[in-house]
């Protein structure tokens, strides 16, 4: 599988399969889920943690570490799709309305090459 020849859906199903093969539907709850992916991002963060940006990019680079960081990616996603799953959220549609409303948040002419939050642009 690669992200150029797999859909959502087709992840989302792997998830959905994995998960009722082993019978976790019961615990998983929105609670937990978003727990756990709570949980998840925090151990990717937790690579990166005390590095400066540049000093980031070369951690995420590290041929050493990079096995580690792409699990733990890995598992965010997973959470994620699974959360979409037990909730019969529309990733697609979320994402698009996510980002036309950042659009409006952020418009090109104020945001671009800034980091500002966008009530201060």
């Amino acid at each position: 599988m690669t992200d150029a020849k797999t859909t959502v859906a087709e992840l989302r199903a792997r998830v959905l399969a994995f998960v009722h093969e082993r019978d976790w539907e019961q615990f998983h709850s929105p609670k937990n889920l978003s727990m756990a992916l709570a949980a998840e991002s925090g151990e990717l963060m937790e690579h990166f943690l005390w590095s400066d940006s540049p000093a980031s990019q070369a951690v995420a680079q590290d041929p050493k570490k990079r096995p580690a960081i792409e699990a733990e990616i890995a598992d965010v996603v997973i959470y994620a799709l699974e959360f979409a799953n037990i909730c019969g959220i529309d990733l697609a549609a979320a994402i698009e309305t996510k980002m036309a409303a950042n659009a409006k948040k952020y418009p090109v002419e104020k945001a671009r090459g800034r980091s500002d939050k966008y009530t201060e642009l």
